[in-house]
């Protein structure tokens, strides 16, 4: 899990980089103020939950619980997909309704995070 999740999580970060410097060098002089915002957010929260993996990554080997470690590392992949990849696909598709997959990735975000500290309290 540790390599595994580690990779993902440099990919996720590295792609966030990679997705913030082509914003804000090519599609903020294409994009409405509204779009950019939105694509902005997406970036942003790639960006944290990249390295929200990584941390989860290096916690795996030391908290007692792998299985609830392992989910939310699943977990914050899910929502890094689904939350950032709907806003992403919304702002240049244009269509406005992908907007309603956006919670589902937050939710299945905030499900990561809580795997993560069901592990952390398990003794």
């Amino acid at each position: 899990m540790l390599r595994k999740y580690t990779a993902i999580g440099a990919v996720i970060a590295l792609l966030g980089v990679a997705f913030g410097a082509f914003g804000a060098h090519v599609l903020e002089k294409q994009l409405s103020a509204e779009d950019f915002d939105i694509f902005e957010t997406g970036v942003r929260y790639q960006m944290y939950h990249g390295l929200g993996i990584l941390i989860v990554a290096l916690l795996s080997e030391r908290l007692p619980s792998p299985g609830w470690v392992r989910w939310a590392a699943r977990l914050l992949l899910a929502g890094v997909i689904l939350f950032s990849g709907s806003l992403y696909l919304l702002v240049f598709s244009g269509v406005r309704q992908l907007g309603a997959v956006t919670p589902i990735g937050g939710v299945a975000l905030l499900a990561g995070w809580l795997c993560l500290l069901l592990s952390a309290r398990q003794k």
